[in-house]
């Protein structure tokens, strides 16, 4: 499935049903009289946030969404059908907004099943019956009904993660996240290999939390660079970050201070966030190189450094643990297998 976060689409709620005109024309009844009856309302446009979508890419075919119309009045004083709503699903964490240069945020939604009348349908035009007066006794107006609400708006997608991950290209970020969960991340020799975000679920001492892989950044993303910063907007929701700086690079310092002027570079609140610093790849080097490296880390970075390795799963479990300290017990779902619990012996009672 192609990974798209950000869509622009045009919705349109219906309008409402005319009114109708209409007399009574019944035997043995003496008098008649108007009865024509109110036109139905309009549908209304409706988001819905569903879970199981992680993406926008259906807004990409799909660019024209219009609710039905109210259907009309008729004799008898009946009155018209209501238009149905139209519902349109979106992935949990999916912002709209408006159609301007500043792309003024018009709704959120953050909560699975959480629903927002959008648009409101038109109401339907009166009938004749209702403009019956003491000196009007036979009107023939009636009410055409009201228009429906129109707009362009954009679609962006904010995935909803408890932990993110940020680093350099090649850090080591997609063999991490494919080390903790069930995510199967491209991994290759070579800068970028990720190119759109993964999540995955973490499950650690009975408990579960979502961390999502960003592509890497590079010097300059903010300004297009590289991929840019595009995808940093699906970690402004996470509660804490881990930052992998590769072990291998000529300056672990210089490749800490690189991601985190882009972060600030970016705005949005990303430097205000709790972080955790691991110096990754470190299965390859010895414990003396190892120590060198961590404490020139924690010298530019002013906090504690953990030395991990992803592919051989040294201090994974101490990253993880760092990780759901951080993300607080309130947060972290308590998951659902039996992974920690004592085995005892099988009995029929």
């Amino acid at each position: 499935m192609h990974f798209l976060d950000q869509a622009k689409i045009y919705i349109k709620s219906g309008w409402g049903g005319g009114g109708a005109v209409g007399f009574r024309r019944e035997k043995y009844v003496e008098y008649g009289g108007p009865d024509g009856g109110d036109g139905g309302k309009g549908g209304d446009i409706i988001f819905e946030a569903v879970p199981g979508l992680n993406t926008l890419i259906d807004f990409r075919y799909t660019q024209h969404f219009r609710a039905q119309r109210g259907h009309g009045g008729s004799g008898s004083n009946k009155t018209g059908a209501g238009g149905d709503d139209l519902v349109i699903k979106v992935p949990i964490g999916t912002q709209i907004l408006a159609d301007d240069e500043e792309r003024t945020l018009l709704a959120d939604l953050t909560e699975e099943g959480q629903r927002i009348v959008f648009l409101k349908g038109g109401d339907g035009g009166r009938g004749n019956a209702s403009y019956k007066t003491s000196t009007n006794r036979t009107p023939r107006q009636h009410g055409t009904g009201w228009p429906g609400e129109e707009m362009f708006v954009w679609l962006r997608l904010k995935l909803l993660a408890d932990a993110g991950l940020v680093g350099l290209p090649n850090a080591g970020k997609s063999t991490f996240i494919n080390a903790v969960t069930n995510a199967q991340a491209k991994v290759g020799a070579y800068a970028f290999t990720t190119t759109r975000p993964q999540l995955g679920v973490v499950r650690h001492k009975g408990n579960e939390f979502v961390i999502a892989d960003i592509p890497g950044l590079i010097e300059g993303a903010a300004e297009g660079a590289g991929i840019g910063d595009r995808f940093l907007g699906h970690i402004e929701r996470c509660k804490v970050l881990l930052h992998l700086v590769d072990a291998n690079d000529k300056d672990v310092a210089t490749s800490y201070r690189i991601v985190r002027d882009e972060l600030d570079a970016y705005g949005a609140g990303l430097l205000d966030k709790k972080i955790i610093i691991a110096l990754n790849k470190i299965d390859t080097l010895d414990d003396e190189l190892i120590a060198a490296l961590s404490a020139e880390l924690e010298e530019a970075s002013g906090a504690e450094v953990i030395a991990i390795s992803g592919a051989a799963g040294i201090g994974v479990d101490w990253a993880l643990d760092k990780l759901l300290e951080a993300i607080g017990p309130d947060h972290a779902r308590v998951s659902d297998d039996d992974e920690g619990a004592e085995e005892v012996e099988w009995s029929p009672i």
